[in-house]
């Protein structure tokens, strides 16, 4: 597999010729703008429509169908009238959708790359490394549809007989965030489809055009109609609320904030839904007085600047040795002051623009807050005014561990540096959070490594290593980073149940 972290790290210096602005209007316009209902495509029944911008010019890109509750509601009922003969595909049958679509996916990358870059913002390679990311989903699922496996046992008394089997949850609604708005997606609906289950998907209303081309391209390898419905919206709540209470659909699976999350829970509740949650996340990441400082720095350009630090994965919080703080601070600031911001669609840039102004203008204040309360400045801190929400990698140093940034996610280019004497001490900062997804370790002491890597609260340990994500391997946090694992040979039980038959054998 094409690791993720190669072509997604932003010290990739791409040099191939950019896209001209014909290109770019040929992949928007390819781009199907309506809701994916039951296999077709459909206007919103209100007939609104949401603006899709591009963050790097704050231009217009297109408008796409704006759903409202009725416009859920018939996804919803579309999925629940699939969703019995979609169950009883062969699990053959269901992987080799998913294996075309993988294929699929690849033959059309650069296409699709371009569309993420100009509704999300990232450069191109780190496009790129998310569409092989993502397509790697698809299959690693398609594999695993084959592998759904149940028991046959012998009662301890000899009276009986066990037989275990493993079926499809049943309709399940998705709900995906901004910052990965391919990956995201995949991730999801690659088990849902594995496992034999009909889905409702919400994409991220910034970020919708690229599920709605993989839409188009799951129902061009022969998804069945209703199998997969996505509604974008501007009303969230609105939409989903009703789905989620409804009854018909039988499992939750969100990606974003730990607030909508808990929010999301509680509702599921009533219906007693089946509930994965992937939330927010504070990762520390340790360096100690014995690390490679040339690992720990190119894990911290991954960790820190992938997806221009948008990413709940993304290292949080620098707790470095005293004796090699210094060292590193320098190094750091000057591999971070040394990258090209710009459009992600320009020859060699290696970091594009937030999100949205709300995102900008959270990072200026976590960084001047930072300030406030006495952190310095190595590099960065000094957004440009001009088109695009652009913010420049910043490194601060000496932060105290009260600033506002040490507890809250900053999803943005913002390395924030605090120091510690003993072990005890970095392990207790680290762990001093109520999230809990990943944390990072930098030690070239195997029992050290070891040791913290037990002790670190986080469902996900990067051991001299700055990246994590993988298809192959159990995704997910534990505290208020959420609940359940996504990829990995777990991924998919998130989508089955396990029915047990007892069989009389008296006689």
């Amino acid at each position: 597999m094409t690791n993720p972290g190669l072509a997604s790290s932003p010290d990739v210096d791409a040099r191939a010729s950019a896209p001209s602005p014909a290109d770019e209007a040929r992949v928007v316009d390819a781009v199907p703008t309506g809701l994916f209902i039951g296999g077709s495509w459909r206007s919103a029944a209100s007939g609104r429509t949401l603006v899709v911008d591009d963050p790097a010019t704050g231009k217009t890109l297109c408008e796409v169908a704006d759903a409202g509750p009725e416009d859920g509601m018939a996804a919803l009922a579309a999925a629940a009238d699939a969703q019995q003969s979609f169950a009883a595909m062969p699990p053959r049958e269901r992987g080799e959708i998913l294996r075309r679509a993988y294929e699929l996916i690849m033959d059309r990358i650069d296409d699709l790359a371009l569309l993420m870059t100009l509704e999300m913002g990232k450069p191109l390679p780190e496009s790129k490394g998310e569409i092989t990311y993502a397509a790697e989903f698809f299959r690693w699922f398609a594999e695993e549809a084959v592998r759904i496996d149940g028991g046959y046992a012998v009662a301890p008394n000899g009276a009986s007989r066990f037989l275990v089997q493993k079926q499809p949850v049943g309709v399940s609604l998705l709900i995906t965030p901004w910052n990965f708005p391919m990956a995201m997606g995949t991730r999801k609906i690659g088990p849902a489809i594995a496992a034999g289950c009909a889905t409702v998907l919400k994409p991220a209303a910034q970020t919708p055009l690229s599920m709605h081309a993989l839409a188009a391209i799951l129902a061009e390898v022969g998804l069945p109609d209703g199998a997969l419905n996505i509604v974008t919206t501007s009303d969230a709540g609105g939409v989903m609320e009703p789905l989620i209470r409804d009854g018909r659909a039988r499992k939750l699976s969100f990606t974003g904030s730990t607030a909508v999350g808990k929010l999301l829970l509680e509702q599921a509740s009533e219906q007693v839904l089946r509930t994965s949650m992937e939330l927010g996340g504070n990762a520390p990441f340790l360096v100690f007085d014995d690390a490679d400082l040339d690992k720990a720095i190119d894990g911290a350009m991954l960790a820190k600047m992938r997806n221009m630090g948008e990413a709940c994965t993304a290292a949080n919080r620098f707790l470095v040795h005293r004796s090699v703080a210094d060292a590193f601070a320098d190094r750091l600031a000057e591999r971070m002051g040394g990258l090209r911001v710009g459009r992600g669609t320009e020859d060699g840039v290696q970091v594009g623009p937030l999100v949205d102004a709300k995102g900008r203008d959270k990072v200026i204040g976590l960084v001047r807050d930072a300030v406030d309360r006495g952190a310095s400045v190595r590099v960065g801190a000094e957004p440009a005014d001009g088109p695009g929400y652009f913010y420049p990698p910043t490194v601060l140093t000496d932060v105290p561990l009260e600033a506002r940034l040490t507890s809250e996610e900053i999803f943005g280019p913002v390395a924030a540096i605090s120091v510690f004497d003993a072990e005890d001490e970095a392990v207790a900062a680290a762990n001093d959070t109520e999230y809990g997804l990943v944390s990072y370790l930098f030690t070239e002491n195997l029992t050290r490594a070891l040791r913290v890597s037990e002790r670190l609260e986080s469902g996900m340990v990067g051991l001299n290593t700055g990246l994590v994500s993988n298809p192959a391997a159990p995704f997910g946090g534990i505290k208020q980073s959420g609940l359940g694992r996504e990829g990995g040979s777990v991924g998919i039980e998130e989508f089955l149940e396990t029915k047990y038959v007892a069989i009389g054998f008296g006689g």
